[in-house]
């Protein structure tokens, strides 16, 4: 059984297994995706959760001029993206673009944020090397997903995951039921994210973004960084007056003193008023939107980096 799993390398990350045609299979991205982002098929990588899972590599390719990897998980912690954009970095010294995108989690402030979720995270495989993978293989999990790369492989399985990592993770399209969706609009209406703070906030620690800044002092010279703070429906959208505003302004603050010394980087913050963001029908819940906003993001991303205005975002760095 060691052998067989050692063979198959269901993640693709054993420095001695075959060279097999093999697809993502794995659910859990925190396994799919280290895989993927040492491949040599992509120069450009897409970072951050499920707010941007659903960014099309083949509409950013043709966007950017680009070949594009979306290693977005789920849930993920920005010290889990950090993590997965290092092992990209590694492998690709001369990466031509990376977009990251700045959710809720990035706005979190302490000293300690989480680094990691229930989900597990193999710390092994995001390593300069991966021969401790041969300890770590010998286990039920590893057998289940070497069964599924053999099917796979084989032809007895379909593959159910996209080799560039995009997947849609939301039901089917024509599953979107408007009257469901509205009342999740309302639920998460009622839950503003990120409470007020203690302190004026000159004094709150956003740790979240010195862990972008450690991680992206490794950034190549001539690799394009570009970030862009979620679109968000606009119930989720905190207003001027509510508390929360002043964390939210603070977060988007430092997100720029994190950045503004490096090269080559934009901000492009989604998370405003605007058809995007007020479009109904375009979203399952308040944080999820369909596969139409995210190919308008996707446009929206190259056009904010081509330092083009829109009403759909603001552009906070490079400042104009």
């Amino acid at each position: 059984m060691f052998l067989f799993v050692a063979i198959v390398d269901p993640w693709n990350v054993l420095p001695l297994s075959p060279k097999l045609d093999r697809a993502p299979v794995t659910s859990n991205q925190r396994f799919a995706y280290p895989g993927l982002a040492r491949s040599e098929q992509f120069d450009s990588a897409v970072i951050g959760t499920s707010t941007s899972r659903l960014l099309r590599p083949a509409r950013l390719n043709e966007a950017f001029g680009a070949r594009f990897v979306n290693l977005a998980m789920n849930a993920a912690t920005p010290w889990e993206q950090m993590q997965i954009l290092a092992v990209f970095l590694r492998a690709h010294p001369e990466a031509k673009h990376i977009l990251l995108g700045l959710d809720t989690g990035w706005c979190d402030t302490g000293d300690t944020p989480d680094t990691l979720t229930p989900r597990p995270f193999p710390a092994w495989m995001y390593r300069e090397t991966t021969w401790r993978g041969y300890r770590e293989i010998l286990n039920i999990y590893a057998m289940e997903e070497a069964g599924k790369e053999f099917g796979v492989l084989t032809g007895l399985k379909r593959e159910d995951q996209g080799r560039d990592g995009y997947t849609v993770f939301v039901p089917p399209d024509d599953k979107w039921d408007r009257a469901r969706a509205q009342t999740k609009l309302r639920a998460d209406g009622m839950a503003i994210p990120l409470g007020p703070r203690d302190g004026p906030p000159a004094t709150w620690r956003f740790r979240n973004f010195e862990y972008l800044t450690e991680t992206l002092r490794t950034l190549p010279k001539d690799t394009k960084a570009t970030l862009f703070f979620v679109p968000a429906h606009h119930v989720r959208i905190v207003p001027p007056d509510h508390p929360a505003a002043a964390v939210w302004a603070e977060c988007r603050r430092r997100a720029v003193a994190a950045m503004k010394d490096t090269p080559g980087t934009t901000i492009a913050d989604f998370l405003k008023p605007s058809a995007l963001t007020s479009d109904d029908d375009g979203y399952w819940d308040g944080m999820h939107y369909r596969v139409a906003i995210a190919d308008r993001l996707a446009a929206g991303l190259a056009a904010a980096r081509a330092g083009q205005t829109s009403p759909d975002y603001d552009i906070l760095l490079p400042r104009r």
